[in-house]
């Protein structure tokens, strides 16, 4: 129990893990078998992937980065190709369309959801002049973008779509049958997953490509182990039992076993981490929800978050900010935009591209939100919220 007292004065970050002795007792039981890397956790990981999303294949790898990029290779991506995303993403996303050679076009998000917005994907791929190949749409904070109708549009051109889920295992969609489905059982061609610690399950670090196409998965496998190809069926040459073959260029993207022992443990308590989300999701909207100054992400009805962040938009942001931080609250920006960091300015990019996205990144601020997070922790951080909203109004300060 923690006492009223330290509950006051503790820093409360913006996101964490939620590790017990059953995390620490499969990660030490591998640690004391024969396999801690390359071996049976990871295959095991895989299929309770699979089982709790739906999805036909899953490959697990070493980040949700990793992910993005192999997913982006497995899908044909290369020179003088064009994919378009979102500007209000880790940078991640849209890196993995550089790490492949192509350029990445950044179309605008919806102000109501903060998802990309279909129409501005359709207005982007009509100017472009470059070869566009493919759609990376984020399920910022947790909230699945519009995927049917993202796929809809992708699909009628030939292109493919790898949805960027590292905030959304857990969520759920409804498709046009009124069905709810997961995250990762979708029409797109791939979803992406993360377990970095500040998401629903961790890994340490860690991520995993979804695909309901076989091809798409042999290719992440074979990428994210430097390219080498063993399947017999899929050999170019032939040779001993022990033959194998380097047949593309790929990486050292593995995921240990240690990290999948983990996982599996961590999946069994997802539907409870998510469960929780909501509640301290419903307690935050419940308390903020009157406060004018105060933007909350819309709750689309085709979709159910599973509260990654808990994002809001306020005047005097940077302000806020530091006030929230001097008041041991650990808020959080996510994010600026891509096109805001000097790397892409130097590439010719600017935020003006997407002015929806730029004037909620100007104000866009994540507060606490993890399982382990108290209740009367999130009164505390809306009352002072609104204390520092109201000490930024008493500065007069625009900022």
């Amino acid at each position: 129990m923690v006492s009223s007292e330290k509950s006051e004065t503790e820093f409360l970050p913006y996101g964490r893990q939620s590790l017990g002795e059953e995390e620490i007792e499969a990660a030490v039981r591998v640690l004391r078998g024969a396999w801690i890397t390359q071996g049976p956790e990871i295959e095991a990981f895989e299929q309770a992937l699979c089982e709790l999303t739906g999805a036909r294949h899953a490959v697990a790898v070493s980040s949700g980065t990793a992910a993005l990029h192999l997913a982006c290779l497995a899908l044909g991506l290369g020179e003088g190709d064009a994919a378009i995303t979102t500007p209000l993403t880790f940078a991640a996303t849209s890196n993995a369309v550089l790490y492949c050679g192509a350029r990445p076009l950044f179309a605008d998000i919806r102000d109501d959801t903060w998802t990309l917005d279909p129409e501005a994907v359709t207005a982007v791929a009509e100017a472009a002049g470059e070869k566009v190949r493919g759609l990376l749409p984020v399920h910022f904070a947790g909230l699945p973008a519009d995927a049917e109708r993202l796929v809809e549009v992708a699909h009628g051109r030939g292109w493919w779509v790898i949805e960027d889920g590292c905030h959304a295992l857990g969520a759920q969609w409804r498709d046009g049958q009124g069905r709810w489905r997961e995250v990762g059982d979708s029409p797109a061609d791939a979803t992406v997953l993360s377990f970095h610690p500040v998401k629903h399950i961790t890994t340490g670090e860690g991520g995993a490509v979804l695909t309901g196409r076989e091809d798409v998965a042999r290719r992440v496998r074979e990428l994210r182990h430097h390219g080498i190809v063993r399947d017999p069926a899929q050999l170019e040459g032939s040779g001993p039992g022990w033959y194998h073959e380097m047949q593309h260029l790929g990486f050292n993207y593995r995921i240990t076993d240690i990290q999948c022992a983990l996982g599996r443990v961590q999946l069994s308590r997802l539907p409870g981490f998510v469960e929780r989300r909501r509640r301290l999701a419903a307690l935050y909207r419940g308390h903020l929800a009157g406060d004018r100054r105060i933007r909350l992400q819309a709750e689309d009805p085709g979709a159910r978050s599973s509260w990654h962040l808990l994002a809001v938009r306020v005047p005097h942001r940077d302000r806020v900010y530091d006030f929230l931080r001097t008041q041991r609250i650990g808020a959080q920006v996510h994010y600026p935009l891509v096109t805001s960091h000097p790397y892409y300015r130097r590439l010719g990019y600017a935020p003006e591209l997407c002015p929806v996205a730029e004037r909620h990144a100007a104000g866009t601020l994540s507060l606490p939100l993890y399982p382990d997070l108290g209740e009367a922790q999130v009164e505390r951080v809306c009352e002072t919220l609104v204390r520092a909203l109201d000490a930024a109004e008493a500065a007069g300060d625009g900022s």
